[in-house]
């Protein structure tokens, strides 16, 4: 699979705190088996009213901030139920990054499993970028996966944190399965070492 580098292009802000999987992806989307289509049920209840009408008020239907890759969204983002399909919907709507303040574990986990990049940073500069793409709704953010950085237009630059497993993964494109493939040598050499020492572990 192609390396990821660097994520670029402009972002949607969503500042909105406790935004659960459930906002993310409702359930009534949730009846497919299969991935496909998941990109029309994204935030459909703040993208959409009761008679199925867009939204002014929401930023998602605004022209400036489409084809938009990057979402900057408030803190505890993805928290509420498991499900994986919230991750999927934001990738088919067009989202290569979240960038947050804080985001719920297991969203997380899921989110780097399916490389879609997951980006924290301090309360501050979350309120930058978010002027930022408001005030110039065009704006384009620059996120360099192996410098760890997210940079503004202006030149403003932020260094954000991303443990070594993870970063591999979204880089490479790897989930956990091929992470423990790529180990299979030194699982091999560790079970054969371990038979020696203990052969009666051996299960016939």
């Amino acid at each position: 699979m192609t390396r990821l580098t660097i994520i670029e292009g402009g972002a949607v802000p969503l500042p909105i705190d406790n935004l659960d999987t459930d906002q993310i992806m409702p359930k009534q989307f949730l009846r497919v088996i299969d991935k496909a289509g998941l990109a029309d049920g994204l935030l459909y209840d703040l993208r959409f009213d009761e008679q199925g009408a867009p939204r002014a008020e929401c930023v998602l239907n605004h022209d400036a901030y489409s084809g938009a890759r990057i979402l900057i969204g408030g803190a505890n983002f993805g928290c509420g139920s498991r499900r994986e399909h919230a991750v999927w919907g934001l990738q088919q709507y067009g989202f290569q990054a979240v960038i947050a303040p804080s985001f719920a574990e297991i969203f997380y986990s899921n989110a780097m499993n399916n490389r879609l990049l997951l980006v924290q940073l301090e309360r501050h500069a979350i309120d930058a970028l978010t002027r930022s793409v408001i005030e110039a709704p065009r704006t384009s953010l620059s996120i360099d996966l192996e410098q760890q950085t997210v940079t503004c237009a202006s030149g403003e630059r932020y260094a954000y944190p991303i443990g070594a497993r993870h970063k591999r993964m979204v880089i490479e494109g790897m989930d956990t399965v091929d992470l423990t493939l790529d180990s299979l040598a030194a699982i091999e050499a560790f079970e054969g070492s371990h038979f020696i020492r203990h052969p009666w572990a051996r299960v016939m």
